[in-house]
């Protein structure tokens, strides 16, 4: 083979056999750096809510980086405040002499605030049960991530019930406001189910 048609095929081949590898390179480089937001963004997928998934824990991206652990433990930690925040409006309402008149209303805002403090218990349960997690693989690790996607799928048939019992009572501000909160709740926890349940499988694989 005359020098220059040798000195041709090796360029070719160089350039043809390095082209897919600089352009992994490349994939990979851009996978590196992927930010924090982006992994809120991309695991919300994972979720029956993901723009409400995003918007609730985005601003904890800087925290979460890119940790599963860390952000199904936000997500939990949301998903608390607010059911919180709804036990203590169904309280307060439960004693306004509008209600206490009305004995039907009055007894579903009673059951209402009981299934949300037992939601309440059982999403702080879940969220000490997170904090106190093993690394991924093990039996003990397999045990809290099962607790966790029960005491979590128990909170949301809690709240399920809430808004169940409610829909005899007559229409009305009240009525309409606890729907809207609970709706907002109840979206909040199946996100943060749905980020445990990815968590444990990819913590048992």
């Amino acid at each position: 083979m005359k020098p220059l048609h040798f000195l041709f095929l090796f360029l070719f081949l160089f350039f043809y056999l390095s082209v897919p590898a600089l352009s992994y390179a490349v994939y990979d480089a851009s996978a590196a750096t992927i930010t924090a937001s982006d992994f809120v963004r991309t695991s919300c997928y994972a979720t029956l809510y993901p723009d409400v998934c995003y918007s609730s824990l985005s601003r904890y991206a800087n925290a979460i980086q890119h940790d599963p652990a860390r952000l199904a433990r936000a997500a939990i930690g949301v998903t608390l405040s607010k059911a919180r925040n709804l036990a203590v409006y169904v309280s307060n309402i439960s004693r306004e002499s509008d209600y206490r008149a009305d004995t039907g209303a009055s007894a579903a805002l009673h059951d209402c605030f009981s299934n949300m403090g037992d939601a309440v218990d059982e999403i702080r349960g879940s969220l000490k049960q997170m904090q106190q997690t093993v690394a991924p693989g093990s039996e003990t690790f397999r045990f809290q991530m099962g607790n966790v996607q029960t005491w979590m799928s128990a909170a949301l048939t809690d709240e399920e019930t809430c808004t169940d019992g409610l829909q005899d009572v007559a229409e009305g501000p009240m009525k309409r406001e606890v729907f809207k909160r609970a709706a907002k709740l109840k979206k909040l926890t199946s996100n943060a189910l749905a980020l445990v349940n990815s968590y444990a499988e990819k913590g048992t694989m």
